[in-house]
């Protein structure tokens, strides 16, 4: 079984609570985005990351400089965004840390797929961002099937916690009859399912921590979710949904 989640804007440097295990495993590719990259002007980038000058001239100015090679940081702990500040990585046990590392995958758009312990560095590129590269017109011709090669070599079930934006580089390539089961959680309002970024994004962190310290490798273990905000909602579920709905 494999966990998917999605990046995060947010980015840090911190050599000094885990060291890196890993090498991302297409980093010739994530060399060729930032080459790409670098050849923009700043205000080629600036249009490409839809951010205002305070956040687009430290982004450029990092960019230029950029090393694939040096300053790194394992991946789980590198993205700082709601998500992972909810997961707590840095206070994980060894066999929870170990299950992420042989479970967990982190989509990316510069570099494809991680690992909880590959190293990288901080950067700037969403997946959807309409970057051209090579014959590619956007960053899903870039990567094409490369990211669920690298997920599931051999078939196994893949338990979404992505954003739609991420997934989309998964879903189209599954094998016959290979589960792919999305985890929603959401609010009722008026009856209907309405998914509130920041509560999903929180509960997704959660998630996986919860998945890794109880070490789950089954998929209906992860409906006993125990979490005060959530409940389990089996009318609204399916065998590739689970729902989780929020109690305030």
């Amino acid at each position: 079984m494999k966990i998917i989640i999605a990046p995060a804007k947010k980015m840090i440097v911190d050599q000094d609570a885990f060291p890196t295990l890993t090498e991302p495993i297409y980093l010739d590719q994530t060399q060729q985005l930032l080459t790409q990259l670098q050849h923009l002007s700043y205000s080629e980038a600036k249009t490409l990351w839809h951010c205002s000058d305070k956040l687009a001239q430290p982004n450029y100015d990092w960019l230029q400089k950029t090393d694939l090679t040096r300053n790194l940081t394992p991946a789980i702990l590198s993205y700082s965004g709601i998500q992972y500040r909810y997961m707590a990585p840095d206070v994980f046990t060894q066999s929870a840390l170990d299950y992420l590392q042989a479970n967990l995958r982190i989509l990316s758009g510069f570099y494809g797929i991680l690992r909880p312990f590959d190293g990288i560095v901080p950067y700037r590129l969403e997946m959807q961002a309409r970057l051209a590269v090579g014959q590619a017109k956007n960053l899903y011709e870039f990567w094409g099937n490369q990211l669920y090669q690298a997920l599931t070599p051999e078939p196994e079930p893949i338990i979404n916690l992505a954003s739609q934006e991420y997934a989309k580089t998964i879903a189209p390539y599954l094998a016959p009859h290979q589960m792919m089961i999305d985890i929603v959680f959401a609010s009722l309002v008026d009856g209907k399912l309405k998914t509130k970024a920041t509560l999903a994004k929180m509960a997704r962190g959660a998630m996986v921590r919860f998945m890794a310290e109880h070490q789950i490798t089954d998929v209906a273990t992860i409906r006993t979710f125990d979490h005060p905000d959530y409940q389990f909602d089996t009318t609204r579920s399916s065998a590739n949904q689970l729902v989780f709905i929020y109690q305030h």
